[in-house]
Formats: C-alpha cells, sequence, structure tokens
C-alpha cells in the first residue's frame, strides 16, 4: 500500500508497504530490517517472534532510541515478558503492532523528530 507522497529528505522515511516488503525511500527491503531517521540495517536476522533475544535485539539497543517500535508482520504479535524487561531496563520503550501501523506511526514520529528506532520483521 503507497503511503502518502512526502517531499524525501535526508531522512529515512517508509513510503510503502505489503505483507512480504517495506519500501525505505526508494529502496525496496524484503528481509527483516531496523531502521532509524538516519539509518537502515538490512537484512536484520529475525524472520518470527521466535527469534527476538538479546542477541538480535543488540542491533536496536545499540541506537539508544527513546522508543522502538517492534512490527510483527500482518498481525499484532506479543514478545515474551523477558523482551519488554530487556527495554525497560534500558529505559527504552517497546510499542507492538502490526508492520502496517509501524509504518504510519514511524513516519510520523520521524516528521516530529522523535528519537525512534523500528524494528520490522518480515516473513521469508
Amino acid at each position: 500500500m503507497p503511503l502518502a507522497e512526502d517531499i524525501v529528505t535526508s531522512r529515512h522515511r517508509i513510503t510503502a508497504y505489503s505483507a512480504s516488503s517495506v519500501t525505505v525511500n526508494d529502496s525496496v527491503y524484503r528481509q527483516s530490517l531496523v531502521i532509524t531517521a538516519s539509518t537502515v540495517l538490512c537484512p536484520w536476522p529475525v524472520n518470527s517472534m521466535q527469534q527476538l533475544g538479546a542477541e538480535t535485539l543488540a542491533p536496536i539497543l545499540e541506537t539508544k532510541p527513546a522508543v522502538v517500535l517492534l512490527g510483527t508482520g500482518e498481525q499484532q504479535l506479543f514478545p515474551e515478558p523477558k523482551i519488554y524487561a530487556l527495554f525497560g531496563q534500558q529505559g527504552i520503550g517497546l510499542e507492538v503492532m502490526d508492520n502496517g501501523a509501524l509504518c504510519r506511526t514511524f513516519n510520523i514520529l520521524v516528521a516530529e523528530d522523535r528519537d525512534v528506532t523500528a524494528a520490522i520483521v518480515l516473513p521469508t
């Protein structure tokens, strides 16, 4: 689904998404990724919620965001309590949503200059 047309700046914005891909500015990603306003990490080695752990979440924690948006695919799926605890110990908020909601929310927060990192799980 294409999102509203936007003037592309040096910031990353999600310009389209589907069940199997995310478009950031003009680049299409078909593997799970981590995105901030200024960086994209792809591939992110997570294809399901069961793969979330300290090791796979380390690249996200290293960005030191105020909030992390975790996109869990076409449906909202909640991680184990230990994942929430990992973020809480770092003083980082964690919001879990489906990928469509994540894409829309990420763009709003980036436009507001908020310190946000998005982690998007895409199936392989």
